[in-house]
């Protein structure tokens, strides 16, 4: 396994607590792509140093414990600019990656279908064109591992015009596969179609194969599903389609975002959203308004929607002292599972899909939300069922 350095930052937008949270995440991130974390530097700066992200005394304090630990990389918990990147990499004889490099990387090991490999092609070689000078002098030097899979490794695709022209043809392979899969979505008759959405490892794919009871993919682990899946389900002979889709994340670079639109699109065509919380992640409140943001930036909001507060189990045993009484936990319980219901006009849940907890109301809940739709849509159907 290899070895990592964590890097970030406290500024005027990000508090330490959130430093914390985001280094966190990030050192989930670097476990997903197979590496472990041996070290944390964070630097206070009112804004990253436009050299160098930190400055020159923290960066070489960061170098002398890369160099006595041998670790293999150090990992920044932003991007950084091509000129950082050039200047950072002088100092360390080890890898240097940036959170979208690492992002990126875990995207490229996971996508298995066609569309997904493209996609991920795609927002590598629009991350690498502007870092070429400094990215590929460094591969020279470090072949293989964390932040090195994707589009090559030979001297020749350097060269910007020869990456421009890999973009150009990258898009035109995803156009096409765009419009098979518009052309798929068609034929699937007059069904209400749901769509799974949520932060990243909240419990989606579980989710997906308790209501389909098929065999979907389930980890605990960053973006375990980036291929959306999706499945027929019929509730009480009620039949509607059910799409799991990748996780959001914060800091998600745009370009990934723009690469992933088209699998966005069953998002984006959903007639309802189930957005899914781990309510047990003490930011769990931060990751439903990142979801809502990058709702808005694929054009999927305005849909009727469901909250899904998932992974309760959890959260009791997080929140509560196993010797609390049942009377004052219970009071607690009532006062955040009333908060969102009147938040979200009752349009809520709370569930463990891992301990099936609450699963009947959650489908009946479903049920009369889908059914509802159906009536608007197809009134002609909801009279069968």
């Amino acid at each position: 396994m290899e070895t990592a350095i964590l890097v970030g930052l406290i500024n005027d937008q990000q508090r330490e607590e959130q430093t914390e949270e985001y280094l966190d995440e990030l050192e989930f991130l670097a476990s997903t792509a197979g590496a472990k974390t041996v070290k944390r530097f964070i630097q206070k700066l009112p804004h990253p140093d436009p050299a160098t992200f930190i400055r020159k005394g923290k960066l070489e304090e960061v170098e002398e414990y890369a160099a006595w630990k041998e670790v293999d990389m150090v990992i920044f918990d932003d991007d950084l600019s091509p000129s950082q990147i050039n200047n950072i990499q002088k100092k360390f004889k080890c890898k240097v990656l940036d959170r979208t490099n690492l992002i990126l990387d875990i995207f490229a090991a996971r996508a298995k279908t066609a569309q997904a490999r493209t996609q991920v092609e795609l927002a590598q070689m629009e991350y690498l064109l502007p870092r070429l000078r400094g990215m590929w002098t460094h591969l020279e030097r470090q072949k293989g591992g964390i932040g090195m899979r994707g589009p090559g490794e030979t001297e020749i695709e350097t060269d910007r015009r020869i990456v421009r022209d890999k973009i150009s043809k990258l898009k035109d392979k995803l156009d096409k596969i765009d419009k098979q899969n518009a052309t798929q979505r068609k034929t699937r008759g007059d069904l209400i179609r749901v769509a799974l959405v949520g932060y990243t490892n909240v419990g989606k794919s579980t989710i997906m194969r308790l209501l389909s009871k098929s065999d979907v993919f389930a980890e605990n682990k960053l973006f375990a599903t980036l291929d959306t899946t999706v499945r027929k389900v019929v509730f009480d002979r009620m039949p509607f389609l059910l799409s799991d889709t990748v996780g959001f994340i914060r800091k998600l670079p745009h370009n990934l975002v723009e690469s992933f639109k088209s699998t966005l699109d069953e998002v984006r065509e959903a007639d309802i959203l189930m957005h899914i919380v781990d309510i047990a992640h003490p930011a769990y409140e931060d990751h439903i308004r990142v979801v809502d943001q990058t709702l808005k930036e694929i054009d999927g909001t305005e849909k009727p929607t469901m909250m899904v507060f998932n992974k309760m189990d959890l959260y009791e045993k997080r929140n509560f002292d196993p010797y609390l009484e049942e009377d004052v936990k219970r009071n607690l319980l009532d006062e955040l599972t009333n908060s969102w219901l009147a938040k979200t006009n009752e349009n809520a849940v709370f569930i463990s899909a891992i301990e099936k907890q609450n699963i009947q109301e959650f489908r009946s809940k479903s049920y009369t939300m889908i059914k509802r739709m159906y009536q608007e849509r197809y009134p002609y159907k909801s009279e069968m069922f």
